[in-house]
C-alpha cells in the first residue's frame, strides 16, 4: 500500500506540482479512504518528501547503472538523457522541476530535497565530463561545470516543452544536439 501511495503521489506531483494535488486525489487513484493515507503519511508534506526521496534514490541507482553499462562519456550523457525520455513518452514532467516551480511556497524539507536532487545530478555530470575530458572524449572548450549545467537545463527544458510539442521526436532532436555540442571539436 505504501508503494502504491508513493507512486500515485509521484505521478500527481509530476503533473500538478505539490500544491496541485490532495490526499483525496491520491485516495481516489489508489481506491482507498483518505484516512488510510494518514496511517502511512501523517501529512501531505511527509508524503511529498517520501515521494521525493524515492525519486532521488531511483535516479541514484540509474546513475550507477549508467556508469556500469557505458564507458564513454558521451554514451553516459546520452543514457542519462534517456532517463528523461520516459517522462516525455508518458506526459510526466520531472518531479523536482515541478517542485522547483513552486519553490518559494515549499517547506524547507522539500526545498532542500529538490536542491539536493539537482546538485547530485550536476556533480555526477561534472565527474562524467571531467573523465571524458581526460580521455579526449568531449569538447574541451566547455568547462565541466558549464557542460553539466547545459545538459541538465537542456533536458529539463526539453522534457517540459516536448510534452506539448513533438513528444519523443522533439526530445530526440535535443539529445542529438546535446551530443553534437559536447563532442570534441573537429
Amino acid at each position: 500500500m505504501r508503494n502504491e501511495l508513493l507512486t500515485s503521489a509521484e505521478d500527481l506531483i509530476r503533473t500538478r506540482g505539490h500544491s496541485g494535488y490532495s490526499y483525496a486525489d491520491v485516495a481516489e487513484r489508489v481506491g482507498i479512504r483518505k484516512a488510510t493515507i494518514h496511517y502511512y503519511f501523517p501529512t501531505k508534506q511527509s508524503l511529498t518528501a517520501a515521494a521525493l526521496q524515492v525519486y532521488r534514490d531511483r535516479y541514484k541507482d540509474a546513475l550507477i547503472k549508467i556508469e556500469d553499462d557505458h564507458a564513454h562519456a558521451l554514451d553516459r550523457i546520452d543514457a542519462y538523457g534517456r532517463l528523461y525520455f520516459w517522462g516525455v513518452e508518458n506526459g510526466l514532467g520531472c518531479l523536482c522541476a515541478a517542485l522547483l516551480a513552486e519553490l518559494d511556497g515549499l517547506p524547507d524539507e522539500l526545498k532542500d530535497g529538490t536542491t539536493a536532487f539537482f546538485r547530485e545530478h550536476l556533480d555526477w555530470l561534472e565527474r562524467v565530463f571531467a573523465k571524458g575530458r581526460q580521455n579526449g572524449e568531449v569538447n574541451t572548450n566547455l568547462t565541466n561545470v558549464g557542460a553539466a549545467r547545459l545538459v541538465v537545463s537542456s533536458l529539463e527544458g526539453a522534457l517540459m516543452m516536448e510534452r506539448i510539442l513533438d513528444g519523443g521526436a522533439g526530445f530526440e532532436i535535443t539529445l542529438k544536439a546535446l551530443r553534437t555540442s559536447l563532442s570534441p571539436a573537429s
